[in-house]
């Protein structure tokens, strides 16, 4: 199967006169199932559509917008797999030299805000022909949301962009949807009962609708912290409203997830699992990072507020069977490029493959976390399912290592010692990557993670079990300073448990507050999401100071 076309010459080799789907995308064109554009394009095209790729088109020339001609039924536009706000900018707002998502790395070829960029030059060359926004910076700025890099609430990017229609989360289902009811002949506008999307309301406004407080008034910070609780108690079973720059908007449930046939038959799909062949002889970073890895689920429900993942992906589980995930294993282990190394059979976490809720994350279920401030009991936590797949991988022909690197529960985890014995001695190399955040319990509770007793419990089982088996391993943990609620005290203590533990951090991330976010909540309003009460925000300085102390 040969790639998604990125040029007329293309499309015409595949025997085509035009195309029914043009995709623009901030990422350079990788045809692999980790990648937005390819994964949305392949989709659209197993649904019997002629779709393209425009990547990374120069926004200052025309040429580049026009270069697949006039799509018949609409342009998909998507900023890339980052924010570009977050792709271009660190969390001091100092702007970064390089772009995983580029060849060789190269900065600059994306502009900021992608999205409203690229919508605004197909609206100028292309008039008439509909535009759908989605990826992640349409899905996370979908509603009025705080934007550091302004620090300002803004609009819904589809009120700001003036897009036709706005997708959020993962896409599959509802662009096929849309695809397939523009094919038969609906108007765009018709289009406003699809999951996963956000309209313009074209009706008046029912009378037991909730309408989330207007976007120009979530300036005021007390405002904002009411919409966002009203958003979080309802977005996942009811449509909202919500009036963005004088138009009345429509914010759908989210999709239905993906069954078990349905991730296998999407990961199946035709992939080249490479970038297009117009970048050989240049390396794009961020393939390099997963090329040697296979994806086996979807979600998280860990809900960790600061984490964006639960707003884009859902926190249910969508796993791959294991049958999938073997035969793609089976052909990595054949390929020219493989070294014998599986880098991470995993998810957004590694070790919730094959979880589920016993109820089935029922409507009336209003926690964000299954995990904090304790585990559901509700939640399956057999680890059986990960561990079955993870040993199959393990014997195939060609296949020396087995590794995780995708991140675990450790919380999860301890409800397994068959677990962290397999993590000890097979599927570890040399060291394990664990993500505390931090270790004063006050600050933990205001990211949603587990207290620092259960992080020390862990590795003493962890480092136990390595050492009588005589394995050689290391716990790296991830800390994450300047979260909203920490103080300069909390960083000492901080810095002073690392010194007391013989740790020493080769780095350490700062808090970034992204768009729709609970702690970005917390840092806009300076309150506690769970109590509303007053709590501190360190910004400038003082998140340096905690740096520097953390990095002792």
């Amino acid at each position: 199967m040969p790639f998604l076309p990125m040029s007329i010459e293309e499309v015409q080799q595949r025997g085509w006169d035009s195309l029914d789907i043009i995709i623009v995308s901030g990422d350079a064109y990788v045809d692999h199932p980790s990648f937005g554009a390819a994964i949305i394009g392949r989709s659209l095209e197993a649904a019997g559509f002629k779709v393209g790729i425009i990547a990374q088109p120069d926004w200052q020339n025309d040429e580049d917008f026009l270069a697949l001609g006039r799509p018949r039924l609409f342009f998909g536009v998507t900023a890339g797999n980052m924010d570009s706000m977050v792709n271009h900018y660190t969390a001091q707002r100092k702007i970064r030299h390089n772009d995983a998502y580029t060849p060789d790395g190269v900065s600059g070829k994306r502009p900021d805000r992608a999205t409203f960029i690229y919508t605004n030059q197909l609206r100028k060359l292309h008039k008439g022909v509909p535009v759908v926004i989605g990826g992640i910076e349409a899905s996370l700025r979908r509603i009025a949301h705080y934007d550091f890099w302004s620090d300002k609430v803004r609009n819904s990017i589809l009120a700001d962009t003036k897009a036709d229609m706005l997708v959020y989360g993962m896409a599959e289902k509802a662009i096929v949807q849309i695809a397939q009811a523009l094919d038969s002949g609906q108007d765009i506008k018709q289009l406003v009962d699809i999951k996963g999307t956000m309209v313009y309301a074209n009706t008046e406004l029912p009378m037991d609708a909730i309408e989330l407080p207007e976007g120009g008034l979530c300036a005021d910070k007390d405002t904002f912290f009411a919409m966002s609780k009203l958003f979080d108690e309802h977005h996942r079973t009811r449509v909202l409203y919500q009036v963005n720059g004088g138009r009345l908007l429509q914010h759908n449930p989210p999709a239905d997830p993906l069954s078990t046939e349905e991730m296998d038959a999407l990961y199946a799909l035709k992939f080249m699992n490479l970038p297009h062949s117009k970048y050989d002889g240049h390396e794009i970073p961020a393939f390099t990072q997963i090329k040697d890895s296979i994806t086996a689920h979807r979600g998280c429900f860990g809900g960790c507020n600061f984490c964006a993942i639960g707003c884009h992906q859902g926190r249910v589980i969508q796993s791959r069977s294991q049958e999938s995930i073997v035969t793609e294993a089976k052909k990595m282990a054949i390929s020219k490029t493989f070294r014998g190394t599986m880098t991470d059979i995993g998810g957004p976490t590694a070790n919730m493959y094959g979880m589920s809720c016993k109820l089935g994350y029922p409507d009336t279920c209003k926690r964000n976390s299954c995990l904090f401030p304790t585990i559901c009991s509700n939640l399956d936590t057999d680890h059986k399912k990960h561990l079955a797949v993870l040993n199959r991988v393990r014997y195939i022909s060609g296949i020396r290592n087995v590794f995780i690197s995708s991140g675990i529960r450790h919380d999860l985890v301890m409800r397994d010692p068959d677990y962290i014995l397999a993590l000890a001695m097979h599927f570890t190399g040399g060291r394990l990557k664990l993500a505390p955040e931090h270790v004063i319990n006050k600050v933990l509770s205001y990211m949603g993670k587990p207290s620092v007793e259960t992080y020390e419990k862990f590795c003493a089982m962890f480092n136990k079990t390595a050492k009588e088996f005589g394995k050689k391993q290391q716990i790296i943990p991830y800390l994450l300073i300047g979260h909203p609620g920490t103080t300069l005290n909390d960083a000492i203590d901080l810095g002073l448990w690392l010194v007391e533990n013989h740790i020493q951090v080769e780095q350490v991330q700062e808090f970034t507050p992204t768009p729709m976010t609970i702690s970005t909540c917390m840092y806009y309003t300076g309150k506690d999401f769970a109590t509303g009460k007053q709590i501190d925000v360190p910004k400038g300085h003082q998140i340096r100071l905690q740096k520097g102390l953390a990095l002792w």
